[in-house]
């Protein structure tokens, strides 16, 4: 198998995988993907949104804005109202259960990453 095809089985793989949580957790759990710098891994989740959500949030901790950080610091306990901010802040309507929310370089930012380690 070429280089070539085996990345397109992999990718087809992976996203088989993504779409098994999304069916078998229906909105109720949270998924990490955890892997080499550089790999695609935000390329697939963008794309996996973009087909299989009304709607997708993507906050990429490398370079979020001080209001998004800010959120994780200090208001994060109310999760509604904690979405609602989001929501606002990236101009996108969530959908309760038809929405996802991706964090992307979550590593360099470990306050949210505690943060949303306590809320799932």
């Amino acid at each position: 198998m070429t280089e070539e095809k085996y990345a397109v089985v992999l990718k087809r793989k992976l996203y088989d995988r993504l779409l098994e949580w999304k069916n078998k957790s229906r909105g109720t759990s949270a998924l990490m993907i955890d892997g080499a710098r550089r790999v695609g891994k935000s390329f697939l989740c963008r794309q996996f949104a973009e087909k299989e959500y009304e709607s997708y949030i993507m906050i990429d901790f490398g370079n979020a804005p001080v209001e998004i950080l800010d959120l994780f610091a200090y208001d994060s306990s109310n999760l509604d109202l904690f979405f609602a901010k989001l929501s606002a802040f990236y101009s996108t309507l969530l959908h309760k259960r038809s929405s996802v929310i991706i964090f992307d370089e979550v590593q360099q930012y470990p306050r949210a990453r505690y943060r949303l380690s306590c809320q799932v």
